[in-house]
């Protein structure tokens, strides 16, 4: 679902609240012109799967959109771990151990893709098409930098380079 908070006659986090009171566990894209980040916490800690704030660019929310629907398992965990690193995905907070790590939308993103397959080699093509959307020059180094900032964030020991090939989660 992609669900607008300022809906005509309706407030989009009553809506969403309705739902995850309901049981119901459909991914839900909430995107809206209310960016403040209060609004983007309560958006995502009352259930929302991703929040995408306008003006927004069409390949990001087709890539967010993608991303849902490629999800094997029904809904997705409210928390992934590997070992100590765990990711929130309702409330988009990480930790490793006791301590909280800030993560941009685009770290988080990758860390989950990261955990979600750790201990495979997730090649540079495969986390831009995952993380950043198929539309995505495969020539960048967008996903060397940001494997970098991850590194630096969460310990530059957790992720290894297979050379020529990508990266791994270990």
């Amino acid at each position: 679902m992609i669900l607008d908070v300022n809906l005509p006659g309706f407030d989009g986090f009553h809506v969403l609240e309705q739902l995850r009171g309901s049981g119901s566990r459909l991914p839900v894209i909430m995107l809206t012109a209310r960016v403040e980040l209060h609004d983007t916490i309560t958006g995502l800690e009352g259930g929302a799967d991703d929040y995408l704030g306008k003006p927004f660019r069409f390949d990001e929310l087709l890539a967010r959109i993608r991303i849902r629907m490629r999800r094997d398992e029904p809904a997705a965990a409210p928390e992934l771990s590997h070992g100590d690193l765990h990711l929130d995905i309702r409330s988009r907070k990480a930790r490793v151990g006791d301590h909280a790590v800030e993560l941009s939308a685009r770290e988080f993103a990758l860390a989950e893709e990261l955990i979600r397959h750790a201990g495979q080699v997730l090649s540079r093509e495969q986390l831009l098409s995952r993380v950043w959307g198929y539309d995505f020059d495969p020539g960048s180094n967008v996903a060397d930098v940001y494997i970098g900032y991850l590194r630096q964030k969460i310990g530059s020991d957790r992720i290894e380079t297979v050379r020529g090939v990508g990266y791994r989660l270990v």
